[in-house]
């Protein structure tokens, strides 16, 4: 069995034409690409690696990575932001870039520790068994490679904040775009990528100012949360 949710293939899919809209559904996306793009960068140094980018979406932050240099495999379960990410860049005249329709068990299976760099960001609490995706990351990745994850704590501020404050109140995503049963604690995914076999190197927390409307990176893990590991040599 494919590890994927239908209705969130769906609900991503009906958004798709709006994928490269800095101010439509994804804008917070777009807000905070630069981010985790420059964190990124500044701990594994992109250009020059081969990376996968699993469950790319629209491909936000598969081509921004393409442009600093790397050689970008994304995949995703999702046919309609795959083409939008296809034309995307094919508009844009990216290259080092391509896509696949694809899940990441299958790619682990099909490329195992060929690529420097995985990167899976926001969407581990999308999918049914999250821990079976890192585990695939951490097939992917050569030895000395990096493997970057995001997603939201399962707390009660993160719930007051990621879905009632995002999605209800400030209106920066769509309504129903998480499920809180589906927010994954720290120490959970921690634990599920030193069981893959993979080394814990960085949290990093992800800040909202709705005063400034800025993002910023912090140590406060207690909502948006980002990790680096390691593949032991």
């Amino acid at each position: 069995m494919i590890n994927a949710d239908p209705l969130e293939l769906a609900k991503f899919g009906e958004l798709a034409h709006r994928w490269w809209d800095p101010d439509g559904e994804f804008r917070p996306l777009h807000q905070i690409n630069p981010l985790r793009l420059d964190w990124i960068d500044g701990l594994a140094r992109v250009a020059g690696k081969t990376v996968a980018d699993i469950g790319c979406g629209g491909g936000i932050l598969a081509e921004s990575m393409a442009r600093r240099g790397a050689d970008v495999l994304g995949i995703d379960l999702s046919s309609k932001p795959l083409k939008v990410a296809q034309l995307h860049a094919l508009e844009a005249e990216v290259g080092g870039l391509a896509y696949r329709e694809q899940s990441a068990e299958s790619l682990a299976a099909e490329r195992p520790g060929q690529f420097d760099l995985v990167t899976c960001m926001e969407m581990l609490e999308h999918v049914p068994e999250p821990a079976s995706v890192v585990r695939a990351c951490a097939t992917l990745v050569k030895p000395g490679g990096w493997a970057f994850f995001s997603t939201i704590h399962r707390n009660a501020k993160a719930f007051v904040m990621a879905i009632v404050g995002a999605e209800h109140v400030l209106k920066l995503l769509p309504k129903g775009t998480h499920e809180y049963a589906r927010f994954i604690r720290p120490s959970e995914l921690a634990r599920w990528a030193r069981e893959a076999g993979l080394e814990v190197a960085q949290f990093k927390g992800m800040e909202y100012n709705p005063l400034t409307q800025r993002y910023r990176l912090s140590a406060d893990t207690s909502v948006n949360y980002l990790l680096a590991c390691r593949k032991p040599t």
